[in-house]
């Protein structure tokens, strides 16, 4: 009896490379962090997140709703640490206190690129790009409307003197913080930025 020959297996069809769809993100954040939206081109993109243009406009669309989401995977992580250490269970003085000393800590992290997206990012933008300028004032924005809200409270409570101008000074904090984010952008270290923080800390209203 003639053995029968055997008969190699058919391949699958071929299919797109799978990828790790939050890991691509973490990667375009990062990336768009370091460089911002116009310094940032497709193929650094590409080749930071691993991954084809197909599946690049499969997963994300375009360049703009890329950066869109980065952004928001940023606030995601940055909202923890000043959501947590604003709304921590100090008095308001202390509570603002160590919001610089974290802004301190966060802008100086080695692994992750220095200062604050949001703080340094869209600041300079082509005109076709407004609207991501519009997108990163917003948010600077709610954040300083954040800290408003907080120095609100401690009125309310006593911890500052009831005509203290919480608007002022909230803007005055979100300054500061921006000008830490930007200091850290420049290579200045972890101390100085904690240093600045503590002068800063002197234009706290005196109780009466």
């Amino acid at each position: 009896m003639t053995p029968k020959k055997s008969t190699p297996a058919r391949r699958g069809r071929g299919r797109p490379q799978a990828f790790d769809r939050e890991q691509a993100l973490c990667a375009a954040m990062h990336l768009f962090w370091d460089r911002g939206y116009e310094g940032t081109s497709f193929d650094d993109l590409t080749a930071a997140m691993g991954i084809s243009p197909s599946s690049f406009y499969n997963a994300f669309g375009s360049k703009k709703r890329l950066y869109q989401e980065a952004t928001d995977a940023y606030l995601k992580a940055a909202h923890t640490w000043f959501s947590d250490v604003l709304h921590g269970a100090t008095d308001t003085r202390t509570t603002f206190e160590n919001l610089m000393v974290a802004a301190a800590t966060e802008f100086t992290r080695e692994d992750l690129p220095a200062g604050c997206m949001i703080s340094v990012s869209g600041t300079q933008c082509a005109p076709a790009q407004a609207r991501l300028r519009e997108l990163m004032a917003q948010q600077r924005a709610q954040s300083e409307a954040a800290m408003a809200e907080r120095l609100q409270q401690g009125v309310a409570e006593g911890d500052l003197p009831a005509d203290t101008d919480v608007e002022g000074l909230a803007a005055f904090f979100g300054s500061l913080a921006r000008g830490m984010a930007l200091q850290a952008r420049d290579g200045v270290s972890r101390q100085k930025l904690l240093e600045i923080g503590r002068i800063g800390m002197q234009a706290w209203p005196a109780t009466h």
